[in-house]
């Protein structure tokens, strides 16, 4: 049977090649920071979401390594079962007090714990009503349950009223939104979202994963920097971008919307317990971000030199001053062609593309950190120039 499975499948790889959409995986030979080895040697790392450059931070990896020693290196069990250690506690109460939320549930990814929301809180009698642009465990999340879908235009609250009004016969209805949409850099309006959620009793729930730690005064994401940390009723997020770059997701929320996830959110009842040593991890990266302004401010410096002279150079770069900054190219065969310009001028991104991105929207998305200096960001650049002129030549 398997033989003519065999050829459908590589008929398809052969395709995807074609096409220029396939997505080869390059080996890093050293910890994730600004700069990186790889087969070519080392190169200027601008396609990773170390945000404040806590990925390879001393005080976190040696808050790891004492982990280890302490809790172990893993729980073998789910966590009602006995995979609970006072480290999966005090960090899901220090991510309750940092994000301004009553309660928090930890997840193995971010992906998990959307893709276990909807399902526990929505039945067939309400309805999800989610931005287009929205990240794919969301859309994954949405379609496990068995709630009425809308989707409105990405950032069109004119079109999310629309939804709104024609819901009003659902028992509960819920908004979803990306903070920080992750492929264009776009911040999601919440405050002008909460105020339609209040005026047609619907909750509000917004993954913020591409913000939380370096968005907002304090780094609390994108309800702080709108002034709605009281009005947003979900917030899902990762550990494994800004907050240390490992893995591990969480469910921030109202305490009975939390209470109910323990008891039937089956990506938390089925999966092992989050791995004690980033557990531990993250609680040292949540003191590190209390004393974390010079970071932000550093990565804000370098996401604005970036955008001004990419556009000064010509390059489309779409609109926002977030540190994923969108260098648009159109077609998949042409960005795939710049990466690897880049990469033989040590610089390493990847150019995204369908199904990732619309068709014919291909981009190199050049994701800043804090970990870069402004050398490194003026020889970004100047690659990006030079690449350019190779293939145009």
């Amino acid at each position: 049977m398997y033989a003519s499975v065999r050829d459908d499948l590589r008929n398809t790889l052969d395709e995807i090649r074609a096409a220029g959409l396939y997505k080869p995986e390059r080996v890093i030979g050293t910890p994730q920071s600004a700069s990186v080895s790889v087969a070519t040697g080392d190169v200027l790392n601008f396609c990773a979401n170390n945000y404040l450059g806590l990925a390879d931070h001393p005080e976190v990896v040696a808050a790891a390594k004492e982990a280890l020693d302490r809790w172990g290196y893993g729980m073998a069990s789910v966590r009602f079962i006995c995979g609970t250690q006072d480290v999966h506690k005090e960090l899901e109460a220090r991510l309750s007090a940092f994000l301004g939320q009553e309660d928090t549930i930890l997840y193995s990814s971010c992906f998990d714990a959307n893709g276990g929301v909807f399902e526990t809180l929505l039945g067939p009698e309400d309805a999800v009503i989610s931005d287009a642009l929205n990240h794919a465990s969301i859309i994954d999340g949405i379609r496990l349950s068995k709630a009425r879908r809308h989707r409105y235009a990405n950032r069109d609250l004119a079109d999310l009223e629309q939804q709104l009004k024609e819901t009003q016969d659902a028992r509960r209805r819920l908004i979803v939104t990306d903070g920080v949409f992750s492929m264009d850099g776009y911040v999601a309006p919440l405050a002008e979202i909460c105020d339609l959620a209040d005026r047609y009793d619907a909750m509000v729930m917004v993954d913020d994963s591409h913000a939380v730690g370096f968005v907002g005064p304090g780094g609390r994401g994108t309800p702080e920097l709108h002034g709605v940390m009281d009005r947003v009723d979900i917030i899902t997020g990762t550990l494994g971008k800004a907050l240390g770059g490992a893995s591990g997701g969480y469910v921030a929320a109202r305490a009975e919307i939390v209470a109910l996830l323990r008891q039937r959110s089956r990506p938390y009842l089925f999966s092992n317990s989050l791995a004690p040593v980033i557990a531990a991890a993250s609680l040292k990266v949540l003191d590190l971000l209390e004393s974390a302004g010079d970071l932000r401010e550093r990565l804000n410096a370098n996401t604005a030199l970036f955008r001004t002279k990419m556009t000064e150079a010509g390059f489309e770069i779409l609109p926002g001053n977030h540190p994923i900054a969108p260098v648009m190219i159109g077609d998949a065969a042409e960005a795939g062609r710049m990466a690897e310009l880049l990469l033989e001028r040590g610089v390493y991104v990847i150019g995204f593309s369908y199904p990732v991105v619309p068709m014919g929207q291909a981009r190199i998305r050049v994701q800043l950190s804090a970990a870069h200096s402004t050398e490194d960001v003026e020889r970004a650049v100047a690659a990006f120039v030079d690449a350019r002129a190779t293939m145009a030549g």
